[in-house]
């Protein structure tokens, strides 16, 4: 006889448990690479121009600090189940939004959705797998992320170009694997009982230690340069992959990003040990490089230059963000608020 989805996750005990919620971790930050090589098809379907394109990004990236600012400690005390639940619903409801845009005022919402979702799933998600396995849960939240990425603009990618209804099918199948997603989570293990301060623990707050504030403000333009290679890749890296190459393809704007981000997972790996400054140092050499080597190949109209120079970027990508972060805490990527 079958066996209840929701018995197989619990039963098989901690380690299915930790690659479940990694696995959902990972389609979190997947299903917001979907939409990147679209955005070419989205503006030759819909005739908005470059900056309404990134527009959506930047909607997509303002929802996500909001709900890290305001939900980042709600699991605390809601526990990491409901709140996995309310991003996971919202992200469906995201999914069909996609499903159905056929403007761009849709494809605001859907994004600004987006946002929302995985800003309320990914703190308490990290969390989880940290409460699961102390051990190995600090090394998959910090690079599940990054792979999750680069899987969903890599997939998306090759879905737009060989597969049918190149704009709805990598919903579709997001949506899926949401909703079993969405079952499984049944079957799971809360970590952390229910306590009051749900709703005051909503309330932003941001706060630097005066001790570390000369450090934070050295890292300052790491963190900057980082993000803004990864939100430029993610909004236009397609559109100019299209423009350099000539040629009218998704896969080609995928891989950009998802060698960006792969390379960066491969750097959070390779320095999760190594000391702050090392990190921002490797950092601060490697970016301004692989944006050189990317910026020769738009120069020069050669792709295989852009992409390489991509490649050399993303392990700087990766540390960039993961720099400034002790060892010990470094899969913490969001604000805590104090209690």
């Amino acid at each position: 006889m079958a066996m209840p989805l929701e018995a197989t996750v619990e039963n098989a005990g901690p380690s299915r448990q930790l690659l479940f919620y990694t696995l959902v971790l990972v389609a979190f930050l997947a299903a917001s690479g979907v939409p990147t090589p679209l955005y070419p098809l989205y503006q030759s379907s819909w005739h908005f121009s470059t900056p309404m394109l990134t527009l959506a990004f930047a909607l997509y990236m303002f929802t996500l600090l909001l709900a890290l600012l305001t939900t980042g400690k709600l699991s605390e005390y809601m526990g990491r189940r409901p709140v996995i639940l309310i991003g996971l619903v919202i992200e469906i409801a995201s999914m069909l939004c996609f499903l159905v845009a056929h403007d761009l005022t849709i494809l605001l919402v859907a994004r600004a959705l987006q946002g929302l979702a995985t800003g309320i799933a990914t703190s308490a998600l990290g969390a989880a797998i940290i409460d699961t396995d102390h051990r190995r849960g600090p090394v998959l939240a910090s690079v599940a992320p990054l792979v999750g990425m680069g899987l969903g603009a890599l997939c998306s990618g090759v879905l737009v170009d060989l597969a049918p209804y190149p704009m709805r099918l990598g919903f579709i199948l997001m949506t899926a694997i949401f909703i079993w997603q969405l079952i499984g989570l049944r079957g799971t293990r809360e970590s952390v009982s229910p306590r009051s301060g749900a709703l005051a623990s909503l309330r932003p707050t941001a706060r630097i230690p005066a001790p570390v504030r000369p450090t934070f403000l050295r890292v300052i333009p790491a963190c900057i340069a980082s993000w803004s290679l990864g939100g430029f890749s993610l909004s236009l890296g397609p559109v100019l992959a299209r423009q350099v190459s000539g040629i009218e393809t998704s896969m080609i704007g995928g891989a950009m990003v998802s060698l960006l981000s792969m390379m960066g997972a491969v750097g959070v790996w390779n320095l999760r040990r190594q000391k702050t400054r090392r990190i921002l140092l490797l950092s601060s050499i490697l970016l301004p490089l692989g944006v050189s080597i990317a910026l020769l190949g738009v120069a020069t109209h050669s792709i295989l230059t852009l992409l390489i120079g991509f490649a050399i970027a993303g392990p700087g990508f990766g540390g960039g963000f993961m720099g400034p972060c002790a060892p010990s805490c470094r899969w913490r990527l969001t604000v805590d608020a104090p209690p």
